[in-house]
């Protein structure tokens, strides 16, 4: 059982009016300090893992009336003694048992302190405690589900089997240096070099992850362009389902891009409307339609958005390269004032009234799905870099191969390999990594 830290408390929720609050407990004594305020069992005896009734009594006065849910380390959260109090979610309530906790040998906790605290006595590893923030802050199904894994070690089991096996031909080739006036070869360089390659794989598809594993988090990019006038604003204010841009009759109302983010069947896509693309002499709006050709540049997904054919023709000579290299849909607006077309692959839509939107959404997430496979997914740039250098380390021991470095040589670059590896998962730390990560949580978690 891990040597247990001073004890710490923090409210671990945010109450609205007249909600319950939780306040969390840890670390030495945290049973004992919390058992004194309490008027109900004595919590020294209880069992692991029950929670008990009472009354939280502060120094002169009872307080509330609040749940205590006990948990008796190594069995909790931080594998430290643990206490959560639920109790009203009254500030006045709150600041009270607070104080009362305080003054009689807890500290405020620092933001992420409990989380770090798990990290440190071995409840899960950096890449874990990690996936607690990313999961706190998903707002999609995907992002949960991409968190969740994580945190249930998914990615980490990867990482630790890429690095156990690495140990494994870097313990022999250290053997071989014990060994080196009776040139002896314990590790064998083919097999070495094959593991290397299969290793190398595995990093290289989640390296390649990253980018749509990130647009996952933070929003899949969709730019919404066309010439003035053909509906771009009235399909963004459909797809919210709410005014959120200006629409009129006017050719160049949009003159900067509007951005806003949407889910849509779990995932999250981030919708930039911009300015009609035309030639213009007005100093603002060729402001604007430049903004509009860099968020395409920016962009993942395209919706090319017409309503003649002349249009259509427009964006395919005007962008064609950008347009290749994205996904892209073809979306013919205002169908409701026109005569029925002859078959086409295009999207039909009528943004003012509806028409076609659903199928819209459908294709779009469609196209997410098609964007984000596999089961783990990248989405942290820390872990890009980490495993970047990684991959360039592996790329020396592959260059050591070829030029028939001595054994000594070899071995230091697999150590760098496990090196950056072992900070991926927080097997070699530093202070300052530790605070820049869980300087970031919310307090309390």
């Amino acid at each position: 059982m891990p040597e247990q830290q001073e004890c710490i408390c923090a409210l671990a929720t945010a109450p609205g009016i007249g909600a319950i609050a939780i306040i969390r407990v840890s670390g030495k004594n945290a049973i004992g300090i919390t058992n004194e305020f309490f008027v109900g069992k004595d919590l020294n005896k209880v069992a692991s893992h029950t929670v008990h009734f009472g009354i939280f009594r502060g120094a002169d006065k009872d307080i509330d009336e609040v749940l205590l849910s006990v948990f008796k380390a190594p069995h909790s959260f931080t594998k430290e003694d643990s206490v959560e109090i639920s109790c009203h979610g009254s500030s006045f309530i709150i600041q009270a048992i607070m104080q009362t906790l305080v003054k009689n040998g807890c500290r405020m906790a620092q933001p992420g302190e409990f989380t770090q605290r798990a990290f440190l006595n071995g409840r899960f590893d950096l890449v874990q405690a990690e996936a607690v923030a990313d999961l706190i802050h998903a707002d999609s199904e995907v992002a949960h589900r991409t968190a969740f894994n994580q945190l249930r070690g998914g990615f980490s089991d990867l990482l630790a089997q890429l690095r156990e096996e690495l140990i494994h031909f870097a313990s022999l080739v250290e053997l071989e240096l014990d060994f080196g006036e009776e040139d002896v070869e314990f590790a064998d360089r083919d097999d070495l070099r094959q593991l290397i390659f299969k290793i190398q794989q595995q990093i290289e598809q989640l390296l390649n992850s990253f980018e749509s594993g990130n647009a996952m988090k933070e929003g899949i990019p969709v730019a919404i362009i066309g010439q003035p006038n053909v509906g771009k604003s009235t399909l963004l204010n459909a797809l919210f389902k709410e005014e959120k841009a200006i629409v009129t009759d006017v050719a160049g109302t949009t003159r900067d891009t509007i951005e806003d983010t949407l889910v849509l069947g779990g995932y999250k896509f981030r919708f930039i409307d911009t300015a009609g693309i035309r030639e213009t002499t007005d100093k603002v709006e060729k402001i604007g339609i430049e903004k509009s050709k860099n968020a395409l540049n920016k962009a993942e997904i395209v919706l090319c958005l017409y309503d003649e054919g002349i249009e259509k023709v427009f964006l395919q000579n005007e962008f064609a390269e950008e347009l290749s290299k994205r996904k892209v849909f073809w979306i013919k607006n205002k169908v409701d004032l026109q005569e029925p077309a002859e078959a086409t692959t295009d999207l039909r839509i009528s943004a003012k009234n509806g028409t076609g939107i659903k199928e819209l959404e459908k294709q779009l997430e469609k196209a997410a799905s098609e964007k984000i496979t596999g089961s783990t997914i990248l989405t942290n740039l820390r872990h890009f870099e980490l495993l970047s250098k990684t991959n360039d380390a592996l790329n020396e021991v592959l260059n050591g191969l070829d030029t028939g470095i001595t054994g000594d040589f070899l071995a230091q670059d697999i150590r760098l390999s496990l090196f950056h590896l072992g900070e991926l998962t927080g097997t070699i730390s530093t202070d300052d990594l530790l605070k820049n990560i869980f300087g970031k949580f919310c307090i309390g978690k």
